[in-house]
Parts: structure tokens; C-alpha cells; sequence
């Protein structure tokens, strides 16, 4: 579920970054993209993780990149960068935060059990 949610926003993000290349605002554009497509390439590797251990730690690094990937549309949003609505991208990011932040505490939680 989560690796779908995190390649369908990969997507999504995608389509912003070419919309923000267009007004020529790169460093909003490489830094959004990089952290919007780590989350989903993350996930993927937990999912193939040698071990438990292993996993944890790419859900973590997908969690914090999904926090970075929040920062970033925030500024486009209050910034007034980029004139697209940016509510959408703004509420699917939290609520991929909250399903990984609940997939690292569980994932936490069961390995010390």
C-alpha cells in the first residue's frame, strides 16, 4: 500500500517539478524532487531489506524524507512560488507521514519484542 501511495506521489511531484522548471525555479525544483522521490525508493528498498534492522532504517530515512518533501511544498504554498494549488500535494505528504511514522513505531515496537 505504501509503496504504490509513495510511487503515485512520485508521480504527482513530477508534474509539479516540470511546471516550477518552466518558471525557472530550480532549487525549488531539484530539492522537491529529490526528496519526493527518495521517499518511494526508500520504501521500496525496506521492502527488500536483508534484515529486519535493515528495513526499520529505510522506513526511517523514507519518514524523514517525507518530512523534508512537507518543507519544501510549504514553502511553494506561503512562499506563493508557484501558482498551482498546492492543498493536494500538501495533504497527501501528511498523510503518507502518518502512515510511515505508524509503520516505524509498529516496526520499532515489534523487533524489541
Amino acid at each position: 500500500m505504501i509503496e504504490e501511495r509513495s510511487f503515485q506521489f512520485a508521480l504527482k511531484i513530477i508534474n509539479l517539478i516540470k511546471i516550477l522548471r518552466k518558471q525557472k525555479e530550480y532549487v525549488f525544483a531539484d530539492q522537491l524532487l529529490r526528496s519526493a522521490t527518495s521517499i518511494g525508493a526508500n520504501v521500496s528498498e525496506a521492502g527488500a531489506g536483508q534484515s529486519k534492522r535493515g528495513s526499520i532504517a529505510k522506513m526511517v530515512i523514507a519518514s524523514k524524507e517525507s518530512r523534508e518533501t512537507r518543507y519544501w511544498l510549504r514553502l511553494l504554498k506561503e512562499g506563493e512560488i508557484v501558482k498551482e494549488n498546492m492543498d493536494s500535494y500538501l495533504e497527501e505528504i501528511e498523510q503518507i507521514i502518518r502512515i510511515l511514522t505508524k509503520i516505524v513505531k509498529t516496526s520499532q515496537l515489534n523487533s524489541n519484542t
